[in-house]
């Protein structure tokens, strides 16, 4: 018996504006590891700690580009900074980064993009309320690869590295920011499918 279904398609938002190509792909993938090279350098003050916008690029880049090329463009982000092009946070990049504690956060940005992206093909950043589930979720994931790789940095410098203190470094101050970002980005990509549709129908007629 043959199989003669049809595959499913799952566009995300870069879909519904370029063609799907392998040159289409290169430079979304591209304009993905750009956007985040930016806002890596924007700061906002915020009490405890000022808020980059590094991870909000993140969990943008992969609802808009979709669970692959969300994945390969944090991944060529992170290749291209430790080859030495200043795009990581404070326009730091190079090899030395490895040894950075903070750097778990940049290794955690891959399946963080890579997971929002899987669930924004589902159709996830199209709901308030799945959305706001969806990305507090991607959120999550920087942490839980960043804060061992900080506690293990922590103890190779010979500092303190327990619980209590990879957390009050790496986690508690960034509470209130990643609470921020968390809700811009939920609430801004369906919006952004809103004003689509509303443009899809305004030119159908």
């Amino acid at each position: 018996m043959t199989n003669t279904a049809v595959p499913v398609l799952r566009p995300v938002l870069a879909d519904r504006f370029v063609s799907k190509s392998l040159a289409t792909d290169a430079a979304l993938v591209l304009g993905g590891v750009a956007f985040t090279g930016l806002m890596a350098q924007v700061q906002v003050p915020l009490w405890p700690v000022p808020i980059t916008g590094q991870t909000l690029a993140v969990m943008l880049v992969g609802a808009t580009l979709g669970a692959r090329r969300g994945a390969l463009s944090l991944t060529l982000y992170m290749i291209l900074g430790l080859v030495g092009l200043p795009l990581f946070a404070g326009l730091a990049g190079g090899v030395h980064s490895l040894a950075l504690p903070s750097f778990g956060f940049i290794l955690g940005f891959i399946p963080a993009a890579a997971v929002i992206g899987w669930l924004s093909e589902r159709r996830w950043d199209r709901r308030p309320i799945l959305s706001l589930g969806a990305f507090f979720l991607a959120s999550l994931i920087p942490f839980a690869i960043g804060l061992p790789y900080l506690a293990a940095s922590l103890a190779q410098l010979g500092l303190p590295h327990d619980f209590a203190s990879v957390m009050a470094a790496g986690f508690t101050p960034f509470i209130v920011g990643g609470l921020v970002k968390w809700v811009v980005a939920a609430g801004s990509l369906p919006l952004l499918w809103k004003a689509v549709g509303a443009l899809g129908a305004r030119r159908g007629r």
